[in-house]
């Protein structure tokens, strides 16, 4: 019996042994695979989306810009005042 139990001991110190290792060795891998995806992360972060506008200002440059569009059907505007105004208008 004291043969069974030495045998069984020895069994559980080499599987405990093997899987403290391995936990060891997977959360290494772990730590690694972060520091990569954080140094990843800055190049591949995408632009800050555009300040957006209120219902009020999109309502009113909607408005400038209907008026716009009338003034040049009427031929008050030419070709060019009309993009340059455009332009003025949407802020580009």
């Amino acid at each position: 019996m004291p043969g069974l139990i030495r045998g069984v001991a020895r069994t559980a110190v080499v599987a405990g042994t093997a899987t403290a290792v391995s936990n060891r060795v997977s959360r290494r891998q772990q730590g690694r695979w972060a520091q990569q995806e954080a140094a990843e992360q800055p190049a591949a972060a995408p632009a800050p989306p555009p300040p957006t506008q209120s219902a009020d200002d999109s309502n009113n440059t909607i408005a400038q810009l209907k008026e716009l569009g009338e003034l040049k059907s009427q031929g008050v505007l030419t070709d060019a005042e009309f993009e340059d105004q455009k332009r003025k208008i949407l802020g580009s």
